[in-house]
């Protein structure tokens, strides 16, 4: 189908008016509230990770007169223990945004039908405002869904008192308020943020500041998307990638609706991989290294980055790898550290590994499958513990990821093996949560750039489903009051099935590999 440029380009620009003009009446008519919302801790059997307690008491804004910050939730409970969530209107949605991925996902295989049959064309002068029209319309649908809930009721506490204590002492901060256990990167974010929601008028949209450095960095990886694969694709497939990409309901749901920020994180990731793909190893040490800061289970993408400096055999590389990498850690550490001791990081990660002593944490996978949903993961599980049986998964995941690098031998392989590595330690690991596979929508996405296998899209697509039914069930079932993910068809299904992509994106790595 080849559009007429007029009729084409004046659909798009009414495409952009009609999201402008959602985005400004969601905005107009949004009634936030700049304190958080009340939460009430349930039955007294329920398990606390560590000390953390969610006071009753609101946040206090940036340039009021603070109180004492409080702790931010971290509830870890028994399979079945109730939560009382607080009044959050946002559970009406949950209808809504299953139908919705239902039509995403339809209309993705009706596209790629058409596509195969290459029945999509697009002009070359119609690319610059196609691709415009998309990301901008993808930000302003965001930002007006955005005001539909005010997002995870315990998350958004949390951030909304991180922000608050960055504000009024950033480098104090994990130590005026209470436990911090994110690596100290995302702290600069909430700084600035709290800094913001201190302005009177801007005080209503605390939720959405918030949300809003996710929000902008689902277009941003959705763009780099656009840029990769239009140098070793066709313009029509480098445009739907990324469309696929912006309106994705996986992508969508994390950080409109819930307000995570696994979508920042993820564009870490994503521009790490592009540099080392890039031959660019300082610049992707950086990255990788900014991505462990941000949060740990970054940790989790670094054995790639070995890989290919093995591959390359080059001790400039290497060597240029190690000091970007040092020198990213001392600028994001330094500050913090003139606040507290010298090993202050080694005890927060130590400690922010060990809050969730769990088989599975409401994570879609091999230990919910078997029932260990919040099973503590130092109980017995034949030879080993549920732990031990998570390191040995890891360390067979990682040598696996190794050996496809290595028969692969080229740098092209680089997001497949880091699409590997978190969907396969998710998959087998304990400890898991259940927005840890977030990446994989994009990492399956970049591994079909680089290595051109249709199958990739399957795995893309199936990833993709697996993450929004994993992050759906729990945010709208936290919201309702459950904190922890009944055992159900739905999460057998769902657990099921992503073992099996884990063992289908083996199957299909090793045989790009191998011929």
């Amino acid at each position: 189908m080849v559009f007429k440029k007029d009729i084409f380009r004046i659909s798009l620009v009414l495409i952009l008016l009609l999201a402008g003009f959602l985005c400004i009446y969601a905005i107009g008519n949004y009634n936030g509230n700049n304190a958080p919302a009340r939460s009430r801790i349930g039955p007294r059997d329920t398990i606390l990770a560590g000390s953390n307690r969610l006071a009753d008491a609101p946040a206090q804004l940036p340039g009021k007169q603070p109180s004492p910050p409080s702790p931010g939730l971290r509830l870890a409970p028994h399979s079945g223990s109730r939560v009382d969530a607080g009044t959050n209107g946002g559970a009406r949605y949950a209808p809504q945004l299953a139908a919705y991925a239902i039509i995403f996902f339809i209309a993705s295989i009706a596209t790629y039908y058409f596509y195969i049959r290459k029945k999509i064309k697009i002009l070359p002068g119609n690319e610059k405002i196609l691709m415009l029209a998309l990301l901008c319309a993808g930000l302003l649908l965001r930002i007006a869904a955005s005001t539909l809930m005010e997002g995870h009721p315990f998350d958004i506490n949390i951030f909304k008192r991180w922000a608050t204590a960055a504000a009024s002492n950033l480098l104090r901060i994990y130590s005026n308020a209470g436990s911090v256990d994110y690596p100290p990167l995302y702290m600069y974010v909430l700084f600035l943020i709290g800094k913001i929601a201190g302005l009177e008028a801007v005080q209503p949209y605390f939720t959405l500041l918030l949300k809003l450095p996710s929000i902008l960095a689902d277009i941003a990886t959705s763009y780099l998307i656009y840029r990769l694969a239009r140098k070793y694709l066709t313009l029509e497939s480098s445009v739907l990638l990324a469309a696929f990409y912006i309106f994705n309901p996986a992508v969508i749901i994390n950080s409109t609706f819930w307000g995570q920020v696994d979508s920042f994180f993820t564009f870490i990731v994503v521009a790490a991989v592009y540099m080392l793909t890039e031959k660019k190893p300082g610049f992707a040490s950086a990255l990788f290294t900014a991505a462990v800061m941000m949060k740990p289970q970054g940790i989790i993408f670094l054995p790639v980055l070995f890989f290919e400096l093995v591959r390359e055999k080059r001790l400039s590389s290497f060597l240029e790898a190690v000091f970007f990498a040092l020198v990213t850690a001392v600028v994001i550490i330094l500050p913090f550290t003139l606040q507290n001791d010298v090993l202050w990081i080694i005890k927060l990660f130590t400690n922010t590994i060990g809050e969730y002593p769990y088989a599975s944490v409401n994570a879609f996978n091999f230990f919910t499958l078997i029932g260990k949903n919040y099973a503590n993961d130092a109980a017995p599980f034949f030879i080993f513990s549920y732990h031990s049986w998570g390191m040995i998964f890891i360390v067979l995941i990682t040598a696996l990821s190794w050996y496809i690098y290595t028969k692969g031998n080229n740098k092209t392989f680089v997001p497949a093996a880091v699409l590997l590595q978190i969907a396969g330690v998710f998959t087998f690991a304990t400890r898991m949560h259940e927005r840890y596979l977030f990446p994989a929508a994009a990492l399956a996405i970049l591994a079909f750039i680089y290595l051109r296998d249709k199958r990739l899209l399957l795995l893309a697509a199936g990833f993709s489903a697996i993450i929004f039914v994993n992050t759906h069930l729990v945010l709208f079932a936290t919201i309702n009051g459950i904190n922890s993910a009944p055992y159900s068809p739905v999460v057998i299904a769902t657990s099921l099935f992503n073992i099996l992509l884990v063992i289908y994106l083996v199957k299909v790595l090793h045989e790009k590999a191998v011929n």
